[in-house]
């Protein structure tokens, strides 16, 4: 069989097989296209401004490595014209975070940016192996996720950034509206599907400060599938960290991740349509465009593309088709009710029920009884948050004391306090296990864990 030549330069052999539309590349091209793609998602989305001070959200991952790597190479490029530094978070998992922080530690001398580590025990007094020892393995990874948010935020509040970016994926995102699907969470789709995300502040900062809920946050990868990051990583020879957290393993986020993995075989778009039909979903929640809190500079939360390039949205419609069809279904709901069918006709008077009307009440079918509730068609609108500040530590919180002050009161309500002192009568005067005894009775001192 004949070597198979690079689609794009139709020159070189193509070597590798793009997961995302099984386009054959050369290696060249393959990175070329890729870069091309991303800085496609950064310009179109106007993800970046020139002076700013960028922090990237470093691991020591594929993720994180591709992304510092990519946003040095288009910044030097394309002349971004932005600050880039390294912030690190240490969650305190012996055997996987203290490997992987050496890893970003090597990369900070590789790209030549400042780093910044900031660790859970400084912010919370817990790491996360103390956490897991009292709370299981089950159900860790919700005190992770609330942590580490907030630890970003302090930590780029700390350096003077405004600005964070991670290293979601494709695949990631695509995880994640699963995921809200599965638990009926549709409202938090419009925060998840979102490439710029923020936590805005009640009281403006002033230029001088910048609030630890004043925090950009954006995801210049959301379009990258997570084979291509690999394949990306593995031909730049990048250095990065590729052991799993000895946690994630019983999180739900792996039976998400799974099922897209299974889905991707079948179809490789698979990846973007899920993506995709969750910014279609969050577009029909109410105020799902208002969750970035004006802390994106006006920007909306669910930005408009151009045609082609990463994520187009082509042949594809914005979502109004599937408004009317929910308001449809809403009124065949009330009408199925109620026992019958509704026909709308033109009332002459402007009367409610005049006498000549041919407008028929609705009714229950049971005694002839009105139908209780608001009139068919209508839906009660969810219940709007209201943004504050938690009264502990200050952070963004819907409600008075913050989901991360809630789990730390937990976990140090089972935290012993002061040292234990344990004593009993022994015949004679001994020394047991470099246990000190005195007058026949030994004393052992217990601290805290």
């Amino acid at each position: 069989m004949a070597p198979s030549i690079c689609a794009v330069c139709q020159t070189n052999r193509a070597l590798i097989l793009r997961p995302k539309n099984h386009q054959k590349l050369c290696k060249p091209c393959f990175i070329s296209v890729f870069e091309a793609e991303i800085h496609h998602t950064i310009t179109t989305n106007s993800l970046f401004h020139r002076g700013e001070r960028i922090a990237v959200g470093a691991s020591g991952g594929k993720d994180s490595t591709v992304l510092a790597s990519v946003l040095k190479t288009l910044n030097e490029r394309y002349d971004y014209g932005v600050e880039l530094i390294l912030l690190s978070i240490d969650e305190g998992i012996k055997g996987y975070r203290d490997d992987s922080l050496e890893t970003v530690k090597r990369n900070a001398k590789q790209y030549g940016m400042p780093l910044t580590i900031l660790g859970y025990d400084e912010l919370y007094g817990w790491t996360m192996d103390q956490v897991v020892e009292q709370v299981g393995k089950k159900g860790n990874c919700t005190y992770c996720g609330v942590f580490r948010r907030q630890a970003l935020d302090r930590g780029a509040a700390k350096l003077g950034v405004r600005h964070v970016v991670t290293g979601h994926n494709a695949d990631d995102v695509a995880e994640t509206v699963l995921m809200n699907l599965l638990r009926g969470d549709l409202p938090r789709l419009s925060r998840t599907t979102s490439i710029v995300t923020s936590t805005p502040s009640i009281v403006p900062s002033s230029p001088e400060t910048t609030s630890h809920t004043n925090i950009k946050r954006s995801k210049p990868l959301k379009y990258a599938y997570e084979k291509e990051i690999v394949l990306y990583a593995h031909h730049k020879n990048l250095d990065y960290f590729s052991t799993e957290c000895l946690y994630s393993p019983e999180a739900f986020r792996g039976s998400a991740r799974a099922l897209i993995k299974n889905l991707e075989r079948v179809r490789p778009s698979a990846i973007l349509d899920v993506v995709r039909s969750g910014e279609d979903m969050a577009k029909l929640v109410p105020g799902g465009n208002d969750n970035c809190g004006n802390g994106c500079g006006g920007q909306a939360t669910l930005v408009e593309e151009e045609e082609g390039g990463c994520g187009s949205s082509n042949g594809r419609t914005t979502g109004g088709e599937m408004a009317s069809m929910e308001q449809q279904l809403v009124q065949s709901e009330a009408a199925a009710e109620g026992g019958l069918e509704v026909e709308i006709t033109t009332a002459a008077s402007k009367s409610p029920n005049p006498p000549d009307s041919d407008v028929i009440p609705l009714v229950t079918g049971k005694k002839g009884k009105k139908l209780k509730g608001p009139p068919h068609g209508t839906r009660k609108q969810p219940a709007r948050q209201t943004m504050g500040q938690c009264a502990r530590c200050g952070y963004l919180s819907s409600q008075d004391i913050c989901k991360a002050c809630v789990l730390l009161e937990g976990l140090n309500k089972n935290r012993p306090k002061n040292s234990i002192e344990v004593t009993y009568d022994i015949p004679e005067e001994a020394s047991l296990n470099g246990n000190t005894v005195v007058n026949g009775v030994q004393q052992l001192s217990l601290g805290p864990d």
